[in-house]
């Protein structure tokens, strides 16, 4: 048993007939903005007598428990003064415990001297406050014990009672728990709250992790309402699997179920990343002929679609259009043009937005300097590092020490580039140290190339892509050995390459392929056109590179493997799905390889 808190007591001042109406005071109370005139009302209240008024006592309770001029030990006072307290005043100062950063678990202890009384009983109001303080502060066997209590008075058919529950559950990792709240629910299949509780469930599994859980949950639903079909999308752009969230773009529509504004802002940053232009026009003209407002939020997330696809000229055109006092849609823009290319118009636009008075954010910042980056504007980069730091007092993030790493990397200074990463305020990530060691091999910098490898071992340890590329550069230096040791460090941990995936739109459908990938229906047809464009090619005088295949096995089979890299496959299957000069758009989860660069 949990102990009761305290009860301090007030002692009130003598009252006085003279007053104003109690409608009058509690007009004032509502109205009420700073806490010293709040004082004046609350003596006026006491010296009057109102404060024997509930509505008055439970404006005065409220005022000092939830408002934001909260003050709870004066709110606790106040409510332990009250004779009799409603379940309204009860469920306040219980709320106001579990939003408090000093105590929210007195909110239980509240609880506990509520239930002491035989009135009045707590209702459905008194539970999400109790349920949230016990997530707060991970009170999972405090929270069962009032889900058992919630039950026993009769609220397991209560909707609103049972989806916070489901909260408190997710937020503590319970997830075992939660499952059982839908599969011995009472709620009606099709509800709204049924289908507000599959949706918590839903962000919890995805909050862990569990993305085959929450789409097993999310395929078991009767009845989806687009606020499912929305989180689902979402969360499945925000763990990169870009493709999963158009198909299930895609199967939304096939349902009838009709896209609103954040399914648009949803999915367009997964048909970004799979540079699928064509989606990403039907989104666009859909927005139109449905009339949802293309505001800045919406814009940028077009912005930045046309952009990553590529669609310099539309990205630009739709800028023009839009409101320019957000940094979010310069950013867009910068990233785009940073993104192909474009460094000098990227700058261009960073100038525009400072004179335009827009304050830059760190995220525009990491456009130009990737512009610098792919451009080898090396002076220009440190320039743009050092302003953000100097002028804009913005702290760099990991993300911009990686690219001026990256940035100095492929420029050849690669002892600069390792001082940087010596001297970084913060402690590198294996991003940093991958770009430094794939630049090591470019540029024949083997030692400081072992250096890279060193750290990058010791903080992925079992990141397959960290291996495969820690096996490569032993292999450049034909240290065999060091290749074989690798290897079987793979091996025995079981840690397993990143496939090469490559992504090409056709008819708003996402193709995926991996490498020598037999498993799409036209199988046959793709690899008929690889053989007739690598005869073709051939015949023309291409030499296929295969000094990226860093294994020892004879010109033949290296030949064969490059031309079975998943980017080329794509590109097959584009030339055999699309009229003749339509343009292709191949997306890959990986760096292309010199070969795939020149075919």
């Amino acid at each position: 048993m949990l102990p009761l808190a305290s009860s301090p007591t007030l002692t009130l001042p003598s009252l006085s007939s003279s007053c104003s109406s109690s409608s009058s005071t509690l007009l004032d109370l509502r109205n009420c903005k700073s806490f010293n005139y709040f004082r004046q009302l609350h003596a006026i209240a006491i010296k009057t007598g109102q404060i024997t008024d509930p509505l008055v006592a439970a404006e005065v309770l409220r005022f000092t428990a939830i408002s934001s001029g909260r003050d709870l030990s004066y709110a606790l006072q106040i409510f332990d003064e009250m004779p009799e307290p409603n379940i309204f005043s009860w469920n306040t100062i219980i709320r106001a415990f579990s939003e408090s950063d000093e105590a929210p678990l007195d909110a239980v202890r509240i609880y506990i001297r509520l239930l002491h009384n035989d009135l009045p009983k707590p209702n459905r109001y008194s539970y999400p406050s109790l349920f949230k303080a016990c997530a707060r502060n991970s009170a999972i066997k405090e929270g069962r014990q009032i889900h058992c209590h919630a039950m026993k008075l009769g609220f397991f058919k209560d909707g609103f009672v049972l989806t916070n529950l489901a909260r408190l559950y997710t937020l503590c990792g319970r997830m075992d728990d939660a499952r059982k709240l839908v599969t011995r629910s009472f709620l009606q299949p099709g509800s709204e709250a049924n289908a507000v509780l599959h949706n918590i469930l839903i962000d919890g599994y995805c909050g862990l992790g569990m993305i085959s859980n929450a789409r097993q949950l999310f395929d078991e639903m009767n009845c989806k309402s687009v606020i499912s079909w929305n989180g689902m999308i979402s969360r499945y752009t925000e763990v990169g699997l870009f493709k999963e969230a158009v198909d299930v773009f895609y199967v939304m529509q096939v349902d009838g179920v009709s896209p609103n504004y954040v399914t648009l802002v949803g999915v367009l940053p997964a048909i970004s990343r799979l540079g699928a232009l064509g989606l990403g026009k039907l989104v666009h003209a859909y927005a139109a002929k449905n009339e949802i407002e293309v505001d800045d939020v919406l814009g940028s997330a077009l912005v930045d679609m046309y952009g990553k696809c590529g669609s310099i000229e539309e990205a630009i055109h739709l800028f023009e259009a839009l409101p320019k006092e957000n940094p979010v849609t310069w950013s867009a823009l910068i990233g785009g043009l940073a993104l192909h290319g474009q460094a000098h118009d990227a700058i261009h636009y960073f100038h525009m937005m400072e004179q335009a008075g827009v304050i830059p954010s760190d995220v525009v910042f990491l456009g130009v300097l990737n512009a610098c980056s792919h451009a080898g504007l090396v002076d220009e980069g440190k320039v743009y590092f050092n302003r953000m730091v100097t002028i804009y007092g913005l702290k760099p993030r990991i993300e911009h020490y990686g690219c001026m790493v990256d940035m100095l990397s492929r420029a050849g200074f690669l002892e600069e580039a390792e001082e940087l990463v010596n001297n970084m305020s913060m402690k590198p990530d294996d991003v940093i140290y991958k770009a430094l060691l794939s630049a090591c091999r470019i540029h024949d910098k083997p030692e400081v190339g072992v250096r890279a490898a060193k750290h990058l071992l010791q903080l992925a340890p079992a990141a397959g892509d960290c291996h495969v590329l820690l096996s490569n550069f032993y292999a450049s230096l034909g240290d065999w050995e060091a290749v074989a040791e690798v290897r079987l460090r793979m091996k025995k941990l079981d840690i397993r390459k990143n496939p090469g995936c490559s992504w090409i739109a056709v008819d708003g459908r996402i193709n995926e392929f991996f490498v020598e990938d037999y498993s799409h229906p036209r199988t046959r047809e793709i690899h008929l056109m690889l053989e007739e464009m690598a005869g073709k090619l051939n015949e023309e005088g291409y030499v296929s590179d295969t000094t990226g295949v860093l294994l020892k096995i004879d010109e033949e089979e290296k030949d064969s493997m490059v031309l079975y890299h998943s980017e080329k496959i794509a590109v097959a299957f584009g030339l055999i799905s699309t009229k003749p000069g339509m343009p292709l758009r191949v997306i890959k989860n990986l760096r292309v390889c010199g070969d795939c660069h020149e075919f």
